[in-house]
């Protein structure tokens, strides 16, 4: 008795490697077909299902075409295969192109005819040899071969282009999944499987996690009081070893004069200060290099000041004096310091993890009233001159007098401008301001100055100012002292972020920045006793939702950089304008100092 052959749609019955399976699968017309075992009935049992071409109607219509194809087969089963069947030369490119009769077929059909071992007709739809591929159709029957449906055992008998193995290692390119069947034509083992879908979502999720954590960690350390004092402070270190913190002001030349009389053979910077005399017990003392390190210091302006004593008397000596000691104590310490006179040097020290060193020369008397002497100032490396000290000179006025800038005076800044030097207005009066900022074509700054509307000293800036300062393209560098940020003999931190939030409100975040003026000063703020305290008061900062870390970054040193940039370009343009020196005069000068007229 035959076995039932009819199965459920797509399941699969097994035999041994010379039987075969069957499926039985119903057509769209109702009708099946049905493949038994052995040839003869697998033949014979291919039952006509209505509306298909192996229906007496079908059958007819394309018996013409198959007659045609019979000749050519006749006697085929008597010799060897021949060369493979390849697609019609019309058929349009690609690995799965159309193809032409007898591939037009259902695929159970095609199926049976592939895996018959005989060598009849099919009733005119040919014999194996008649389904054998040439490489370009590898792809379509590939999906066919290694299709997790695809269970059945691989007759005797049965050719592929390759042995079953090769056609599934060159299927691998086009098929992802695995030979269903192996070798040995064993159906039992199952397809290799696919990675499961859940870990690859799992994966993404880490990674997403893991960016939005990156992304979240900055924002929580930026401020708004979300983050503690010291996450703040992280973020702040983390900053200043990007960018350079920027001081406008250090009186330390100074205190060496004083203390030492410039003679620094034994003075060592680098081994710190604090328990050395007389500098321990000094007020005006709170620099080194162990605390500008702790500071995180970038950049630091070394004042070259000339007191107001020496005026109409030695202050060119003095002044040269002072920018040679400072010259001498950063080739001392050469580890730590570098000499820089533009941006790009400063930028570059920063880098190299040094403290970028750039001259001030503070007080224009130190001038001696000759624009000769201020080119010989910035050849020696001087970047900034501050116009006036608490005194006046021959050619400016300084803060509390009336009076601004004389003809010779506006020379002296038209100078400036030539040679790539910033014009300093700290200690100057109002109206030498308004002149110098009417005249300058660079921008200009005061190098170590509070806001007048918060502490009401002629040595800060009035509002007026400060907003003349943003259009000029300045920046106010606010000062540590307690005198002059909370007009007292005390100060605080918060002293200090009021002048800084000040300026910025009314000036502009772009012209805001440090001018401590260490050094020079004995009353800093409680919190700000020294230069390693910078970064306490940039986290500070960070407290209030308002200042992002850029801005922070621009007060902390990038606007100063900027203005360096902007003087550096005017120079450069009056150099291609080949814009001449000045060879202005003050006037003859009188008086036991003075030799006689140039």
């Amino acid at each position: 008795m035959e076995p039932n052959i009819f199965e459920p749609r797509h399941n699969v019955t097994n035999y041994s490697p010379g039987a075969w399976r069957a499926v039985g699968q119903r057509g769209a017309g109702g009708g099946t077909w049905r493949a038994r075992r052995g040839c003869a009935a697998g033949c014979a049992g291919l039952e006509a299902r209505p509306g298909s071409r192996h229906s007496p109607a079908g059958r007819d219509a394309s018996r013409p075409a198959r007659r045609a194809g019979r000749a050519g087969r006749a006697g085929r089963a008597s010799r060897a295969p021949g060369p493979s069947r390849a697609l019609s030369p019309t058929t349009p490119p690609g690995p799965c192109a159309p193809m032409e009769p007898p591939w037009e077929l259902e695929l159970e059909l095609r199926r049976h005819i592939e895996n018959c071992a005989c060598t009849c007709d099919h009733m005119g739809y040919g014999n194996y040899m008649d389904y054998r591929v040439a490489p370009a159709a590898h792809a379509c029957l590939c999906r066919a071969i290694t299709s997790p449906h695809a269970h059945a055992a691989v007759p005797e008998g049965m050719t592929f282009p390759g042995s079953l193995p090769d056609v599934a290692e060159r299927c691998g390119r086009w098929a992802p999944d695995s030979l269903s069947a192996s070798a040995s034509g064993s159906s039992d083992e199952k397809p290799t499987p696919r990675r499961p879908r859940w870990r690859i979502a799992l994966a993404a999720l880490v990674v997403l996690a893991a960016l939005g954590a990156a992304l979240a960690l900055p924002l929580a350390l930026g401020g708004g009081g979300r983050a503690t004092p010291e996450q703040r402070l992280v973020t702040i270190r983390r900053m200043l070893r990007d960018s350079p913190l920027v001081d406008g002001h250090n009186d330390l030349a100074w205190n060496v004069r004083k203390f030492l009389h410039n003679r620094i053979s034994d003075f060592n910077l680098s081994a710190g200060l604090e328990g050395l005399e007389p500098w321990a017990r000094s007020r005006w003392s709170h620099t080194d290099i162990p605390r500008l390190r702790l500071g995180q210091v970038g950049a630091q302006f070394w004042s070259a000041y000339v007191p107001c004593g020496a005026r109409d008397r030695d202050a060119v000596q003095l002044a040269l004096e002072q920018m040679d000691v400072i010259k001498r104590i950063v080739d001392m310490n050469a580890a730590h310091l570098a000499l820089v006179t533009d941006a790009a040097e400063l930028l570059d020290a920063h880098r190299e993890g040094r403290i970028a060193s750039l001259i001030g020369v503070e007080g224009g008397h130190a001038l001696g009233d000759s624009l000769a002497v201020l080119r010989a100032f910035y050849q020696l490396g001087a970047r900034y001159l501050t116009v006036t000290h608490t005194c006046d000179n021959r050619w400016a006025r300084a803060a509390g007098t009336s009076g601004g800038l004389t003809e010779f005076g506006r020379a002296v800044v038209r100078e400036m401008n030539r040679l790539g030097m910033i014009v300093d207005l700290s200690h100057a009066g109002e109206e030498t301001a308004r002149d110098v900022l009417q005249t300058s074509q660079a921008p200009v700054v005061f190098s170590h100055s509070g806001a007048a509307a918060l502490c009401n000293s002629s040595r800060n800036v009035p509002d007026e100012l400060l907003r003349m300062i943003a259009a000029n393209g300045g920046v106010v560098m606010v000062n540590f002292y307690a005198k002059l940020v909370a007009c007292g003999e005390r100060a605080t931190v918060d002293d200090v972020v009021a002048h800084i939030n000040h300026v910025r409100r009314v000036a502009g975040v772009e012209h805001v920045g440090l001018g401590a003026g260490y050094d020079g000063i004995d009353a800093p703020p409680e919190g700000l006793e020294d230069v390693s305290r910078y970064p306490h008061l940039l986290a500070e900062l960070l407290r209030d939702p308002s200042w992002s870390e850029e801005d922070v970054r621009k007060l902390a040193g990038m606007n100063v950089v900027r203005v360096l940039r902007h003087v550096e370009r005017v120079r450069d343009e009056w150099r291609r304008a080949a814009v001449l020196p000045g060879e202005e005069s003050a006037g003859a000068r009188r008086g036991d100092c003075a030799y006689g007229p140039a």
